[in-house]
């Protein structure tokens, strides 16, 4: 894969389609947090599939710079999206690229799916799949207690990752104000026919409830297993591709 920045900060890697396509299209991928870098293969997934795929480090996490949940994780995605349409270079060789893209979508997973239904409140983003999205930062307690035992989340993400996140309790803390990074408090700007949700009724990270409950507010679809825990994005993705590619098509 290869590797550029967008706003100086942003380190993304990225692979063009394996094969080139008269409609240009791109996939931007949004992680989860915790998590280790990994949806490499994902993004060849696609890549064969006929898109651009992008796949970013949020501003603060790994091989980015500045500090992480400083900005709402959502914004850096949009600035990825922005940097898509100039010229940007590949930074091992200094290949230039500068696309024309005529349809971007979103995919993102957990606390990236809170980034892609956000995302989507941008004109630029056509549609987005969100899997297992923390829809309402209200569960934040509930999910800190069932992954660590420390009283402070943003310590336990230090110890635990080290400079993975540069993290500090002042920014993780915004997130218990219920308005930043939040998409519950969206609930009326989102347009229903540029989501599609996934999520397992026996997730132990993201309750059900919160998601079934946006589904119904917002008229997003989603479909819901009784099975599965905390879904996998690549999974999801490669299974159910039939589906969601007549949906990126609708």
């Amino acid at each position: 894969m290869f590797r550029t920045r967008f706003k100086h900060d942003i380190v993304t890697e990225f692979l063009p389609p394996a094969r080139s396509r008269k409609i240009q299209k791109a996939i931007v991928l949004c992680d989860g947090m915790p998590s280790i870098p990994r949806k490499q293969p994902l993004a060849e997934f696609l890549s064969a599939k006929g898109y651009w795929v992008f796949y970013p480090r949020y501003r603060g996490a790994w091989e980015s710079g500045g500090d992480f949940l400083e900005r709402s994780p959502h914004l850096d995605i949009l600035d990825v999206i922005g940097g898509l349409s100039k010229v940007f270079r590949e930074l091992a060789f200094g290949r230039r690229f500068r696309l024309s893209l005529d349809e971007i979508f979103v995919i993102g997973g957990s606390f990236g799916g809170a980034a892609a239904i956000l995302s989507s409140l941008d004109p630029r983003v056509k549609k987005v799949v969100a899997n297992c999205p923390v829809v309402d930062w209200a569960i934040l307690r509930r999910e800190q207690k069932k992954e660590t035992s420390n009283p402070s989340y943003a310590a336990y993400i230090r110890e635990a990752f080290g400079n993975g996140y540069r993290l500090s309790d002042r920014n993780w803390n915004k997130l218990r104000g219920g308005k930043f990074y939040n998409p519950a408090c969206h609930v009326r700007e989102v347009t229903a026919s540029k989501i599609t949700m996934f999520h397992a009724q026996d997730d132990p990270y993201v309750p059900y409830q919160s998601v079934k409950k946006f589904a119904r507010l917002t008229g997003v679809r989603l479909k819901l297993f009784r099975r599965g825990g905390h879904l996998s994005t690549d999974l999801i993705v490669r299974r159910y591709w039939p589906q969601i590619r007549e949906f990126f098509k609708s």
